[in-house]
C-alpha cells in the first residue's frame, strides 16, 4: 500500500514522496487478528453433536395438524351439503336420498338405544313441537315470513291438514295391523304420490319413472314376501288373535292404511306446490308442525294414556325430533327441485338400508328373497339417479 507525503524544500517548491508499505505483511497481520477474533466463535461448532435431544422439530404440533385435517373434512362435508342444497342438477334426488338416510338413522338409534314404550301420539307431539321450534328459528334467521306468503297460506293449511290426516290414519293402521303389513302399506306412498302428481300437478309420468317405481316396489314385496303366503298370514292371525283384529275389521284397517298412503301422496304434491310458490321449503314444514303439535296433544289425552318418559327416553325423543326436522326439510327441498315421480322412488332406499342393517346386526335372518329385494331397490334408485335428473325449474 502506498502513501503520499509532502515536504517544503524552498519558498515555493514542494516535494512529494511516495512511500510504499508492505501490503502482504499488513494483510497477513489483519487476517491474523480477524482469525483470532473469529476462531473462538467456531470452536464449539467444529464437532457438532447431534442426538435425539438436539434434533430440531417443527413448531406445529400434531394436534394442530389433526385439527386442521378435521376442519378440512368438515369443510368438504359442508361444501357437499351446500352443493346438494344449492339447486344443481342432482340436488333434488340427493336431498331426497339424504331424507331417507336420516329416517334410517332414526331407526338405527331406536334399535341401539332401547327405551321405554311411549304412545305414538305422544311421540308425534314431541316431534311436531321440536319441528315447530326449529322451523321458527330457521325462518326468522333467513328473514322469511313465518306463516309464508299470503297468497299460499290456504295451500299451506291444506298441506298441514292432509298431512295430519295421513299421520292419524297411519297410527290407526299401525295399531290394528301386523307391523310388516302396516310398513308395506306405507311403502305404497311413492306410487300414490306419482299418480296424484299426474292428476293434480299434471306432471309427465315417463316409462322410466313407472319402471323405476315398479322395480322398487317389487323389491319391497320380495323383502316382505312371507306375509303374502297363506300359511304366514294364518300363522300371524293364529298367534296374535288377541292383538290384531280379524275378519271385516282387518279389511277395514287395510283400507285405512290405503287411505293413509293416498293422503300422504296428496301431501307430497301440496309440499311441492307450496315449496315452489314460496321459494322456501321450510315453510311447508312449519305449517305441518304448527297444526300437528296441538292436534297430537289432543289425541294423546283423548285416545291414549300419557306416559311420563324417563330421562334417556326423553333424550332419545328429542334427538329423533331434531333428525325428523332435517329429514322433513330435505324431503321438502327434494320435492321443490325435482319431479315427484323421480324423487319418490328414492324413498325406497330406507327399506333396503333397514333390511341390510337388520341382517348385519343379526336381528333379521338373511334370506335370498331379502337380498334380491334390496338389490332390486338399489338398481332402481341408481338408474333413477343416472337417467332421471330431468329437473323442472319453473
Amino acid at each position: 500500500m502506498s502513501s503520499a507525503e509532502t515536504s517544503d524544500v524552498g519558498e515555493g517548491d514542494h516535494v512529494v514522496e511516495m512511500v510504499a508499505s508492505n501490503a502482504s505483511a499488513s494483510a497477513s497481520t489483519t487476517d491474523g487478528v480477524v482469525s483470532e477474533e473469529i476462531t473462538p466463535l467456531l470452536t464449539h461448532a467444529e464437532k457438532p453433536k447431534i442426538n435425539i435431544f438436539s434434533a430440531s422439530y417443527p413448531r406445529k404440533k400434531p394436534r394442530d395438524q389433526v385439527t386442521k385435517l378435521a376442519e378440512a373434512e368438515i369443510s368438504l362435508f359442508t361444501q357437499f351439503i351446500s352443493w346438494a342444497w344449492s339447486g344443481s342438477r342432482y340436488s333434488g334426488l340427493l336431498c331426497m336420498a339424504f331424507s331417507s338416510i336420516v329416517y334410517f338413522i332414526m331407526e338405527v338409534l331406536s334399535d341401539i338405544f332401547s327405551a321405554q314404550s311411549i304412545p305414538l301420539f305422544e311421540t308425534a307431539f314431541t316431534r311436531c313441537t321440536i319441528v315447530v321450534i326449529l322451523s321458527y328459528f330457521w325462518l326468522r334467521r333467513s328473514g322469511q315470513p313465518i306463516l309464508g306468503p299470503t297468497h299460499i297460506r290456504n295451500l299451506l293449511f291444506s298441506r298441514a291438514l292432509v298431512g295430519y290426516l295421513s299421520l292419524l290414519s297411519f297410527v290407526y293402521c299401525f295399531q290394528r295391523l301386523p307391523l310388516s303389513q302396516a310398513i308395506l302399506l306405507s311403502f305404497t306412498t311413492p306410487i300414490m304420490a306419482s299418480i296424484v302428481a299426474r292428476i293434480i300437478l299434471h306432471e309427465k309420468l315417463k316409462i322410466s319413472d313407472i319402471g323405476g317405481l315398479a322395480c322398487s316396489f317389487f323389491g319391497v314385496l320380495f323383502i316382505f314376501r312371507p306375509i303374502f303366503t297363506t300359511q304366514g298370514v294364518l300363522a300371524i292371525a293364529g298367534e296374535s288373535s288377541d292383538k290384531y283384529v280379524r275378519g271385516s275389521y282387518h279389511i277395514y284397517a287395510v283400507l285405512v292404511g290405503i287411505f293413509s298412503s293416498i293422503t300422504a301422496g296428496i301431501s307430497y304434491c301440496l309440499i311441492r306446490a307450496g315449496a315452489k310458490a314460496s321459494e322456501q321449503p321450510v315453510v311447508t314444514v312449519f305449517s305441518f308442525g304448527i297444526l300437528g303439535s296441538p292436534a297430537a296433544a289432543i289425541c294423546t289425552f283423548a285416545f291414549q294414556d300419557f306416559v311420563l318418559p324417563s330421562f334417556s327416553s326423553f333424550l332419545l325423543m328429542v334427538v329423533h325430533g331434531v333428525l325428523a326436522f332435517f329429514a322433513e326439510v330435505f324431503l321438502a327441498r327434494g320435492l321443490q327441485l325435482e319431479k315427484t315421480s323421480k324423487v319418490a322412488n328414492v324413498l325406497y332406499i330406507e327399506a333396503a338400508l333397514s333390511q341390510l342393517w337388520g341382517i348385519g346386526s343379526s336381528r333379521i335372518a338373511p334370506s335370498f328373497g331379502r337380498l334380491i329385494g334390496c338389490l332390486l331397490i338399489f338398481i332402481s334408485v341408481c338408474c333413477t339417479m343416472y337417467i332421471g335428473p330431468d329437473k323442472e325449474m319453473e
